[in-house]
């Protein structure tokens, strides 16, 4: 049962009398002040004072406001505070449920939080940090610290300032990846990151741009430091070590420009990204350029760049047949050569996709063309350098044998060495539009992603709003659910969930609790235990989310409805069959619904509740584990478990004093 004062009216007038010793305005409202609106204004307002809501929208329309938490005290009787900004003033705003004379009133104490009010320097950066908190959610990239591609997309791509602009890509990042694990490539990715930013100023600003690639901004910076910083990071990148990984030798092709204060960071990005690729012709390479204004000084070395040599590998275990195609090619390209299979892995090892193509003999001692094909196949270079066969072995099922490997053009001998010539250039131009394309096509759908992310989250915050909650629940789902699914996927093949697929589960993840919208407040935000029959009420949020997505019938056969119908259903089913709405048992429950319920459930813990306060981390993972909040896939449990150090980047839970 909640508790308030009852009060006289004298004994109302006496008590905000010594509250005024400490507030800054005191009042007392009832239910006509709480709905504030032409001429029913309070004799206080009247007189100038602040309004009973603090927010701008209140003030401004001088009538309250869809979150004034002095409406809500009134309806719920439960005590709150929130801050407000007014400009550029912050402000405390409490408001207490009281009874005057018998009348429902609220008394509201606003509080002026002057540079007096904030103690001390550590309960200044606690408050900073809290109110800042929602931004890091959005901008900053988890793994690495550095700003995130919805940053630059928000915030920095359409902006205009004289800066440095550099790209900067990892050398064979895939390479990391996949012969050490997706565990090194993060180790990588971190120590790339610390590289960078002993090499830059406090004023700079580093973006994760793409899986492996970073954009570099620096503020009116000369020439000269520019391009003595950019050496000096990938020379210290070169020279680290990798934590837990020391035999991994890291290298990055860096491009870099001077923009115009006319030109939009987009524009002067892609700038810096040619002559980034170009960098990586050679790899652990800086390739810059100057300003417009130093276009005539700069012009011959802006044509040497752009005439830096595409490097082909030329494998034959014949010396003589190596040399007829070096003299066809030197002129135009960079010629590396091996004599036979495993030099040619080893040069693969080394440059990456720093060739540009390879031309490659069948018949060879030890490894043959064929196993080079395979290997370059295990390792996914097929996927990003071309290859063209040629060879006197011009019979049907080697020419099929080879096209089955990945070969892009087969060549027989004797050969026109025109033909040769032109078949390379063509093949390279082929792979370098195909590669254009893809950046092109990957910025379209990301800008679409974007946008069913803003409408996602949109949804889900109004939900959150409705319940009371902290507004970062559902960003936390979304994170924890992503966390999760990548440590399912590396650990099992089982459930077979690509990276799109992980990826549709994560944004489908923030409609989980949206049939909430149709639980009675009283029962949503009730501080209490509910009752047997609330609890019922209160478990139909899931039927009835499911139902409203069931509606959607446009949009029925889209992947997202399908997920988000599942993890609305189903979030709240259980391993062992004890869940609800529908008792499913074990893996008749859709996996994406598993692991939401497992987030959902540690979110849940952690996080402040209007009836009951936030769990540690420790606990709640105990709370988990020992079956306290109900059975969970045990191969799920593991992953929990196995990413605690990740979970808790996101624990953002206030401490209790």
């Amino acid at each position: 049962m909640n508790s308030y004062d009852k009060l006289t009216r004298q004994q109302a007038q006496e008590q905000m009398n010594l509250y005024r010793k400490v507030f800054t305005a005191v009042r007392l409202l009832d239910a006509v002040d709480l709905r504030l609106t032409g001429n029913n204004k309070t004799k206080e307002y009247q007189m100038g004072e602040l309004n009973h809501c603090r927010c701008y929208d209140c003030w401004k329309k001088s009538q309250p406001c869809e979150n004034c938490i002095s409406r809500k005290v009134y309806q719920d009787r439960i005590q709150r505070t929130k801050l407000e900004y007014k400009e550029n003033d912050l402000y405390e705003v409490t408001s207490r449920y009281v009874e005057v004379d018998g009348k429902p009133c609220v008394m509201e104490l606003v509080r002026h939080m002057s540079d007096n009010c904030l103690i001390d320097a550590e309960g200044r950066d606690k408050l900073l940090n809290k109110l800042t908190s929602y931004h890091d959610e959005l901008y900053i990239d988890a793994l690495t610290g550095a700003y995130n591609r919805c940053y630059y997309e928000d915030k920095i791509k359409t902006s205009t300032q004289k800066c440095g602009v550099a790209m900067i890509d990892l050398d064979d990042f895939k390479l990391y990846n996949d012969t050490c694990g997706h565990d090194a490539g993060d180790a990588v990715l971190k120590t790339l990151v610390l590289m960078i930013r002993d090499c830059v100023r406090d004023e700079d600003s580093l973006i994760r741009y793409g899986g492996d690639e970073f954009l570099l901004l620096m503020p009116e910076i000369s020439q000269k430091e520019f391009e003595e910083r950019l050496e000096k990071a990938k020379q210290k990148i070169n020279e680290a070590d990798v934590p837990g990984y020391t035999n991994l030798h890291l290298s990055v092709s860096v491009g870099g420009v001077l923009s115009e204060a006319s030109e939009s960071v987009e524009d002067a990005a892609t700038r810096a990204d040619k002559l980034m690729y170009q960098a990586k012709n050679r790899k652990n390479m800086v390739v810059t350029a100057g300003t417009e204004q130093e276009a005539g000084r700069q012009s011959q070395k802006l044509e040497d760049q752009e005439n830096i040599k595409q490097q082909i590998l030329i494998v034959d275990d014949s010396e003589l047949n190596r040399e007829i195609l070096s003299e066809m090619l030197h002129s135009d390209f960079r010629i590396l050569e091996a004599e036979n299979g495993e030099q040619c892995v080893t040069m693969l090892e080394q440059y990456g996709t720093g060739i540009a193509l390879i031309l490659l003999d069948i018949v060879m001692p030890g490894m043959n063309g064929f196993e080079v094909l395979e290997s370059m196949t295990r390792n996914h270079w097929i996927e990003e350098i071309p290859v063209i066969m040629i060879s006197s072995e011009n019979s049907e099922p080697y020419i099929r044998k080879a096209y089955e490997l990945g070969v892009s053009d087969y060549i027989s001998r004797p050969f026109d060495a025109k033909v040769v010539f032109q078949r390379v250039f063509n093949t390279i131009k082929l792979y370098a539009k195909q590669r254009r394309l893809i950046r092109m096509v990957t910025s379209q759908i990301y800008e679409k992603e974007k946008n069913s992310r803003i409408m996602v989250g949109i949804l889900s915050h109004i939900m959150e709003f409705r319940n009371g909650e902290s507004g970062l629940h559902v960003s936390h789902i979304n994170r924890l659910t992503y966390l999760l699914l990548e440590r399912l996927v590396q650990k099992t093949g089982q459930y077979h969930l690509s990276r799109s697929d992980r990826e549709l589960i994560a944004t489908a993840s923030a409609l989980h609790d949206i049939g909430k919208i149709g639980i009675d407040e009283k029962i949503l935000n009730k501080p209490g235990k509910l009752t047997q029959q609330e609890f019922e009420i209160m478990k139909t949020h899931t039927v009835i989310g499911a139902f409203m997505l069931k509606q959607l019938t446009a949009y029925q056969n889209e992947p997202i409805v399908k997920i988000a119908y599942q993890i609305c259903r189903w979030h709240h089913e259980r391993y062992d069959g004890k869940g609800y709405p529908d008792g499913l048992k074990g893996e008749d429950i859709p996996i994406a619904a598993q692991v939401v319920s497992i987030v959902d459930v540690y979110d849940a813990l952690v996080s402040p509740r209007v009836y009951k306060k936030a769990f540690p981390h420790e606990q709640a993972m105990q709370m988990i584990m020992n079956g306290e909040c109900g059975v969970f896939n045990p191969l799920l449990l593991e992953c929990l478990e196995e990413i605690q150090d990740q979970i808790r980047a996101y624990d953002t839970t206030p401490q209790e004093s």
